[in-house]
């Protein structure tokens, strides 16, 4: 008979890597919806397209964001019969949304840029680049905010390379606010719009590219299965090991489970226990997971699940 064991599991919502930088998420939310007020105010008052193109994609930020927190939130709920991760999952379709979102407000700024060419507006530089700076200060704070946590959830790395796409749009506002301001050329108002809209797609291709892989359940990047495989081997008593599978709930909470093929006599001698602790912690030393499930076998039993030939 198969012998099946889960070991070291840990599915807590609260643990996920969103959830343990919530409290800067709020912070850039905070800052961010405040540059978009004097953004848009600047937007109105001196007549860049190029400022409320920065506006817009800040407010789509903070929109992302937000979406991000309540998907924290979420995530932190129990797991019930019928949803046994619980809603962990709702982190990934949060940013899934937000690098949607990104494309939309790309694909805008874009065409209202296009429609704008040829036209000679009347651009108030200085209100231009005071609100454009006032936007960059805030985006290197956001930044400031924020670094470190990128590395470890997908929704804060997703607010990061919003911002750190702010902070350039920024940048190009306030270029094309000195250019205007010294030559009166107002095509670079519109030149820094496309730019923007530029920013955004490849930023917003690569969350959607990293969202993607977790939904299908890739592995994990930074995971070598032949190496895996060939570590849980060295354990003691190990003939085999097959259907290994890595795949991550959310960012931040990967999954591992594989069948282990495990001589008669070890498994006999030392019991189920120790085996399973001599895995994990083999395991442990090179795949950081909470949550790994073997299922035992003993060599006779496997041979049973080989094909039968006539």
């Amino acid at each position: 008979m198969t012998k099946g064991h889960g070991h070291s599991h840990g599915l807590q919502g609260n643990g996920t890597a969103t959830g343990r930088h919530r409290r800067k998420l709020v912070w850039v939310v905070c800052i961010t919806l405040a540059v978009v007020i004097v953004q848009a105010a600047g937007a109105f008052l001196s007549g860049s397209l190029a400022l409320l193109a920065d506006a817009g994609h800040m407010l789509s930020d903070a929109a992302g964001v937000f979406i991000a927190l309540m998907a924290a939130w979420i995530a932190t709920l129990p797991p019930t019969d019928k949803r046994t991760y619980g809603y962990q999952r709702a982190e990934v379709l949060a940013a899934l949304l937000n690098a949607v979102v990104l494309v939309g407000i790309a694909v805008v700024i874009f065409t209202e840029a296009i429609r704008r060419l040829g036209q000679d507006p009347d651009i108030q530089t200085g209100t231009m680049l005071l609100a454009a700076v006032l936007g960059a200060v805030a985006n290197l704070a956001c930044l400031l905010i924020l670094h470190g946590g990128h590395k470890e959830s997908l929704n804060v790395r997703g607010a990061y390379l919003e911002v750190l796409g702010d902070l350039l749009g920024s940048i190009a506002v306030i270029a094309a606010g000195t250019v205007i301001a010294v030559t009166g050329y107002t095509q670079a108002d519109t030149i820094a719009s496309v730019l923007i809209a530029v920013l955004i797609l490849p930023r917003a291709w690569s969350l959607l590219r990293d969202v993607l892989n977790v939904l299908l359940e890739a592995t994990p990047k930074n995971v070598d299965v032949a190496q895996v495989r060939e570590h849980i081997m060295s354990v003691d008593g190990v003939v085999d090991v097959h259907d290994i599978h890595i795949w991550t709930i959310t960012s931040g909470v990967p999954v591992f489970s594989a069948h282990v093929v495990v001589e008669d006599h070890t498994l006999h001698a030392e019991g189920l226990d120790r085996i399973l602790d001599r895995l994990s912690a083999c395991l442990g030393s090179h795949f950081d997971t909470e949550h790994c499930t073997f299922q035992v076998e003993p060599v006779t039993h496997a041979r049973h699940e080989l094909p039968q030939h006539d």
